[in-house]
């Protein structure tokens, strides 16, 4: 064996492992937020966990869709077709078993706002910790708590029906560094109607376009956009004249409370889950999120 052929053979081997040790470095799970309080520190609120509960449209994807007595039985099953295929929602009920009830605070703020799981994979990003990342600490543990004093589900949960290669959670590790890791979410100091609208309410998960490989095209921010295969798209809510331009607070504040629209249209599809949930939050909310619409950039629908 000669000299170049030798070399040739050793820079190969090189480049081979130093693509296989950055692809896992890549796709390894990695803790964006820590957030592991001890018991004793924790005080929560169940009133405001329930309205987390309601601004974050949980009930919307895990509510049993085949109804269920008491109402609130967090049993998952919705489906989400998408051009990657078939998500269902899981049981998020405090079942031990089947549901989220062995969960740790930590547990559930690393899914929350980290994407990962108790077993320390990835989740896909049709769970919005995208959006969630910037959820409160006090919101997070009055959320937790909520959905702990619920009732449980023993119903298991459905797997994801997705085409090759998105089946792989791995890949999610190189999705996240798109998409994920550089996003700075500390809504501390914004407005409260930006906070419920961006990190709550996750609206632009399905009111902004996204890229060919599912990410958020914020340059379109809100402008419309078309998340859920065979069915219609979601409008541009931007204060542009062809979005919601000439809708006024009060109109806003209506339609979010009502699901009537100014020109006596009404909601329909899966807005009026959403419309379901955010009809239950104080008016103030409402108030606010309606003034942060109001005050975005106007994007002109595609």
């Amino acid at each position: 064996m000669n000299n170049w052929y030798r070399r040739t053979l050793v820079g190969l081997g090189i480049l081979f492992v130093t693509f296989f040790c950055i692809s896992i470095a890549l796709i390894k799970p990695k803790y964006k937020y820590q957030f592991n309080p001890q018991p004793s520190e924790l005080t929560y609120n169940l009133s405001n966990g329930e309205r987390v509960f309601n601004a974050s449209g949980c009930g919307s994807c895990h509510l049993d869709p085949n109804g269920s007595t008491p109402s609130l039985i967090l049993a998952g099953g919705h489906a989400l077709k998408t051009d990657f295929g078939t998500f269902y929602s899981p049981n998020i009920s405090p079942h031990k078993i089947y549901g989220i009830g062995s969960w740790t605070l930590k547990n559930f703020s690393d899914a929350v706002r980290n994407g990962i799981s108790p077993n320390k994979n990835h989740y896909f990003p049709s769970f919005p910790y995208n959006s969630y990342q910037g959820m409160s600490d006090e919101d997070l543990v009055d959320l937790y708590q909520f959905l702990m004093s619920l009732s449980p589900s023993e119903k298991r949960n459905k797997p994801h029906d997705l085409h090759f290669p998105f089946v792989l959670r791995e890949l999610v590790g190189f999705w996240k560094h798109l998409y994920f890791y550089s996003v700075q979410n500390d809504y501390s100091k914004e407005p409260e109607g930006k906070y419920l609208v961006e990190a709550l309410g996750h609206c632009a998960e399905c009111h902004t376009p996204r890229t060919i490989l599912g990410g958020l095209n914020n340059k379109r921010s809100l402008a419309g956009a078309k998340p859920i295969k065979n069915e219609g798209a979601a409008p541009n809510i931007t204060p542009h004249k062809t979005g919601i331009g000439n809708w006024t607070i009060d109109d806003i504040i209506n339609y979010l409370d009502t699901g009537f629209t100014p020109d006596f249209d009404s909601a329909g599809g899966h807005m009026v889950a959403v419309i379901t949930n955010l009809s239950k939050l104080p008016k103030k909310d409402l108030v606010e999120i309606a003034k942060y619409i109001k005050s975005i950039k106007p994007v002109a629908s595609n």
